[in-house]
């Protein structure tokens, strides 16, 4: 017999998915992505503070990567969420998760050793990321990583 279902809080409801900028911290080409529960983007403190985790994060980055990811700041309805992922050894992708409270956006969590991978939002980002990979640098005689920097994803969902 299958178990009751929780009764859930909340209904799916599209948010805003930003192309942000293409940063450069010290040899990686990191694609910055803004998801916004309300409005059009995350506000700049909750950025920035995504931006100087994800440093330390890079920096420690196991070697066999080529330099090149993404980053995804939710601001979400009751926390912010925050991802870095880059890539490695060809097909796989390093993905590491923080949260944090819509009152500290600076003060994180990490959430990856409990399994949290994403939500339902971040997979979107993480399945156009996914494709990009598979087009532009997964190309035998052709693998082009200024062609995956290139490839942006954008829109409400």
């Amino acid at each position: 017999m299958t178990p009751p279902m929780t009764a859930l809080r909340f209904s799916y409801r599209p948010r805003a998915f930003r192309f942000l900028e293409l940063w450069r911290p010290g040899d990686w080409a990191i694609k910055v992505y803004g998801i916004a529960y309300e409005g059009e983007r995350p506000n700049a403190v909750l950025v920035d503070a995504a931006k100087r985790l994800a440093r330390t994060q890079l920096i420690d980055a196991p070697a066999g990567h080529y330099s090149v990811g993404f980053l995804g700041v939710h601001a979400g309805k009751t926390g912010n969420f925050l991802f870095v992922s880059w890539w490695s050894d060809e097909n796989e992708l390093n993905h590491h998760v923080w949260t944090s409270s819509l009152e500290s956006p600076e003060r994180f969590e990490c959430l990856t050793p409990r399994g949290i991978i994403a939500c339902v939002w971040d997979l979107q980002l993480l399945c156009f990321e996914r494709q990009a990979w598979i087009e532009t640098a997964l190309q035998p005689q052709q693998a082009d990583l200024d062609a995956y920097l290139a490839r942006r994803f954008e829109g409400d969902v």
